[in-house]
């Protein structure tokens, strides 16, 4: 029987977890209150939460702000976004200068490596959000600390209007064909671990002369993961396909999207925590519940951490995808 190496991980997960080291008694706060519930104790505390997401691009989380100010009148959504390799940085300052000096509330990152240095320093609040019980077991630290809140993943992706009629390119090997000469848009590897770790696979299998023939096709190396699918979709530019950046499956047009079926693309829980120190504790947990529970999940478009929501429209299931590995990431920003 043919297993997907997320199934395997998680199989696994028990004994390559997270948790934390000697931390005996550790009782985690389980949440047992509604949504309403926590509401209202987070109005009282104040109605506001500061939340740290990381992205690169302002706008990228202003549709969790728009839904969670509506879904809870009262509340005021502060999130910023920026590169996770800057806010741990400066999470890492406040948690240097003191309790007082803590201001963030929620840190939703992808700099996986964070999330059990904190904890052992116990800078975080073990808490678990209702929901917590269906997290898969290789998303979250047994003791609650922190948690992956949705999976986010890379895409190959090309401009139908640029680029009519092309074979699909599927495989890495695909984008040096004649057709992507001066028309690829992509961000520097250096630029996010993901987009590293996605050239890191894509080489490991392919070799440095895959590397060599693709600065062949004049690529125009970009900053920031959002950059590729703006570029593309402009038609003011002459570059037309990414790879190893966001996107989705199926298409958004102009836009179709493809994944490899024998090379690997890269995928991993954005993961949450709650500062122990935060200001707004309160409403940390209300953003943390919201986003776990079942109706933000089932509508938010990309694969859930939970085992009983139901895989989004057009995507594979994610246990039976053979050609990424969730767990993964995590060991890579562990031993980069």
């Amino acid at each position: 029987m043919k297993h997907s190496l997320f199934s395997l991980a998680v199989l696994a997960s028990s004994a390559m977890g997270y948790d934390q080291l000697l931390g005996f008694n550790e009782k985690a706060q389980v949440e047992t209150r509604s949504l309403d519930e926590i509401h209202k104790a987070a109005l009282k505390e104040g109605g506001t939460v500061t939340c740290w997401h990381g992205g690169d691009a302002p706008n990228q989380r202003a549709s969790l702000k728009q839904a969670f100010e509506k879904r809870f009148p009262g509340m005021t959504l502060n999130v910023t976004v920026d590169l996770s390799k800057y806010h741990d940085a400066r999470i890492d300052q406040q948690l240097a200068a003191g309790a007082k000096s803590v201001y963030v509330d929620s840190v939703i990152l992808q700099t996986l490596h964070d999330y059990p240095r904190w904890a052992q320093e116990g800078a975080l609040l073990n808490y678990a959000p209702k929901g917590f019980d269906q997290i898969e077991h290789a998303f979250k630290d047994s003791t609650a600390y922190w948690y992956g809140v949705y999976v986010l993943f890379w895409a190959n992706a090309w401009n139908t209007d640029k680029l009519p009629g092309i074979k699909a390119p599927t495989e890495y090997a695909d984008f040096l064909r004649p057709e992507f000469k001066n028309r690829l848009a992509l961000t520097y590897p250096n630029d996010d671990d993901a987009v590293l770790y996605a050239f890191y696979l894509i080489m490991q299998q392919n070799g440095a002369s895959w590397f060599e023939d693709l600065l062949k096709q004049n690529p125009r190396w970009v900053r920031g993961t959002a950059t590729p699918g703006s570029i593309i979709r402009s038609e003011n530019a002459t570059e037309a396909a990414y790879f190893a950046v966001g996107g989705r499956f199926g298409e958004s047009k102009p836009l179709k999207f493809a994944h490899p079926k024998q090379g690997k693309y890269v995928s991993w829980p954005q993961t949450a925590a709650i500062l122990k120190d935060a200001p707004h504790p309160e409403g940390a947990k209300l953003l943390h519940n919201y986003i776990l529970s079942e109706e933000f999940q089932s509508t938010m478009g990309l694969w859930s951490v939970r085992r009983d929501v139901a895989t989004p429209a057009g995507f594979p299931p994610l246990r039976n995808e053979t050609a990424t590995n969730p767990t993964e990431f995590a060991r890579f920003m562990k031993d980069r």
